[in-house]
């Protein structure tokens, strides 16, 4: 069967992007400098606005919303994940992943208020061979397109909670690889937002 995406021009999406095999690599701190990176080198000669971000060992989500006249978000995707498979540390240390710190790219939305070569054999397949790639990340992505506000603040929501969700810290506030923070600062949320409770969506929002 033929994967097809759908792809509107100028449209707001939310993604999920994981790890190849889900290996804990994301937060290593080299790999969060060269994300960030990554990230802008890529915004630069193809802007896009990141809507809301949060990044965890083994994957991340986002929100961006495209530019007026473009949909090409699977090339932007393309450029990210072969920049940072070209650099990434690619060797998984416990005591490395430190919660030290990610750059916040994303801001509000107005309108809601190196692989190391040693491990490289092991991970690669034919294919991927075929292709030159590096086996950092899974192939595809998962991507959802933004309908209105409820949804758009829904999946907002959904990644400022998912280091909790993922047991990795108690409070957003306390996961630094998150546009939480910038949110708090614009006073879209208060600093105690999702500490202490148990939040539940729906199965359509969000993407693991």
């Amino acid at each position: 069967m033929q994967y097809r995406r759908a792809k509107i021009s100028g449209g707001t999406y939310f993604f999920t992007v994981v790890t190849y095999n889900r290996r804990e690599i994301l937060c290593i701190p080299a790999n969060v400098d060269l994300l960030r990176e990554v990230f802008r080198k890529v915004l630069i000669k193809h802007p896009f606005k990141i809507d809301a971000m949060v990044v965890l060992p083994d994957h991340l989500h986002c929100i961006w919303t495209l530019p007026p006249g473009d949909s090409d978000f699977s090339m932007r995707w393309r450029l990210i994940k072969n920049y940072f498979s070209r650099k990434c540390v690619g060797r998984v240390e416990k005591q490395n992943q430190q919660n030290v710190g990610w750059v916040e790219l994303a801001k509000p939305n107005n309108h809601i208020g190196s692989v190391q070569k040693q491990n490289q054999a092991q991970f690669t397949t034919p294919s991927r061979l075929k292709k030159k790639e590096q086996p950092v990340w899974q192939r595809r992505f998962w991507e959802h397109f933004i309908r209105d506000d409820q949804d758009f603040i829904s999946h907002v929501e959904y990644i400022h909670y998912n280091p909790v969700r993922h047991g990795l810290v108690t409070a957003p506030r306390d996961w630094k690889y998150s546009s939480f923070h910038r949110y708090v600062r614009e006073g879209m949320y208060d600093p105690e937002w999702g500490a202490g409770i148990k939040m539940e969506f729906e199965s359509t929002v969000g993407g693991e």
